[in-house]
């Protein structure tokens, strides 16, 4: 599939989840992040959920990596560059909702994309090769490329389903590492 068709099918089948089940995934997904990196101390990029989208409820791994002393910060988007900025998360009165429904800080300390070591991606499908669909910016793929080459890049799906192959890739997509579903931890 392409990734339009792909992106209509899964924001479709996002908008089936009730919240209980949103909130029952992002446990899961929570709990397997920390059964299969060790973040403690680590530097770590984090999205935080779009709720209008239904999007994982990331604040489980906030808090739980903030507990284990590592420094997470999370995207604020520069439309002009169409780059990301990440800054430090230090509790959400630093946030403000975006025009795109993104919560984004306010202001804090910045933290370049070569000093991460582990980037969580979110993502709405991804194949078996571990190339994702987004909505479609860009702004994921060209942070990625500016990150350190022993970085991590793990994306978190709320399904377990994994696309075949995205027939539209191109050489702007750069592919992940990984990626924790609610049932399944996959290696690319």
């Amino acid at each position: 599939m392409k990734k339009e068709e792909l992106r209509k099918k899964f924001m479709e089948k996002r908008q089936t989840l009730s919240p209980r089940k949103l909130e029952e995934i992002s446990q899961k997904i929570a709990f397997s992040v920390f059964q299969k990196f060790q973040l403690e101390k680590k530097k770590i990029s984090l999205f935080l959920p779009i709720e209008r989208k239904k999007e994982i409820n990331t604040y489980h791994i906030w808090a739980k990596a903030k507990s284990l002393d590592a420094t997470v910060a999370i995207p604020k988007i520069n439309p002009k560059t169409q780059k990301l900025k990440h800054i430090v998360f230090e509790n959400e009165s630093q946030l403000e909702i975006s025009s795109f429904g993104i919560p984004e800080p306010k202001k804090g300390r910045v933290i370049a994309a070569e000093h991460f070591e582990y980037v969580f991606v979110p993502l709405l499908a991804i194949d078996k090769r571990g190339h994702r669909v987004g909505y479609g910016k860009g702004y994921y793929d060209r942070f990625l490329k500016d990150c350190a080459p022993r970085c991590k890049f793990i994306g978190l799906s709320l399904f377990d389903e994994l696309v075949d192959e995205i027939k539209d890739i191109s050489f702007t997509d750069v592919k992940l590492h990984y990626c924790i579903t609610p049932n399944h931890f996959y290696r690319f």
